[in-house]
């Protein structure tokens, strides 16, 4: 049995990770944005899930969300599932947020972030990273960083199991009512890296689809462009990923 923190996961794929996971027998950690959207997730707490609350676009509220977690314990993995796609917090959601909740939460066995096949259309630059700089990211921009954040884990923690994911363009609230992909499928390899036992579920450095390692844009296996990224965070947020 596994403790397992999921980010973003009030509804979606998180959400879905997570009543998988409790399905398997699993500890689980949920997350929401604010207090108002814990209803939403009522039912798995009765199922014994633990919840943490903050809302991931303010840096200071993602210390906070940190703070929760680590005063519930070391988990034995962390699924960075939150994100966003049409809004001006892209970049401190699925860049800065992930960046630091992995640097303050207490270090677990696993790392998975969830990535988009949209990171290859990404820019491989830091323009747009410090809002001060007068650039912007786009969804495949953060999308791009946040996949390569997760490689440089993997080489900087070798002890860890880090891995980033592509669930699929699916039907949840973000995907859209058009997305073609199964939505079934949408949670199951993210899950699968968190908790199995399985020799493919327990490498690192991968970026996966459908339980499947893919290859990602060339920046993602840059290992100068991972040193760039992380000393960029650090300056960014004031916190070092040790």
């Amino acid at each position: 049995m596994s403790r397992v923190f999921i980010t973003g996961s009030a509804g979606g794929l998180g959400r879905a990770a997570a009543a998988a996971l409790l399905d398997e027998g699993h500890q689980v950690v949920l997350h929401a944005r604010s207090r108002d959207r814990l209803g939403e997730i009522a039912d798995l707490v009765e199922r014994g899930a633990a919840t943490t609350c903050g809302d991931l676009s303010d840096p200071d509220e993602s210390g906070r969300v940190a703070d929760q977690v680590n005063r519930l314990g070391r988990m034995d993995a962390v699924i960075h599932n939150a994100g966003v796609y049409r809004s001006p917090h892209v970049r401190a959601v699925n860049v800065v947020a992930p960046y630091l909740l992995t640097a303050l939460i207490e270090r677990p066995s696993r790392l998975v972030y969830l990535s988009s096949e949209m990171h290859r259309g990404g820019r491989p630059s830091l323009r747009g990273l410090d809002p001060g700089d007068g650039g912007s990211l786009s969804y495949s921009d953060s999308k791009l960083l946040v996949t390569a954040f997760a490689a440089a884990v993997a080489r900087r923690w070798p002890e860890v199991l880090v891995n980033s994911v592509d669930p699929g363009w699916v039907p949840t609230r973000m995907g859209g009512a058009g997305a073609t992909d199964d939505l079934a499928l949408g949670h199951v390899t993210q899950a699968w890296l968190a908790v199995s036992s399985e020799t493919e579920a327990r490498t690192s450095g991968g970026y996966w689809y459908h339980q499947h390692r893919q290859e990602p844009h060339p920046a993602v296996l840059d290992p100068t462009f991972h040193e760039e990224l992380l000393a960029a965070l650090e300056r960014l947020t004031g916190v070092a990923l040790r």
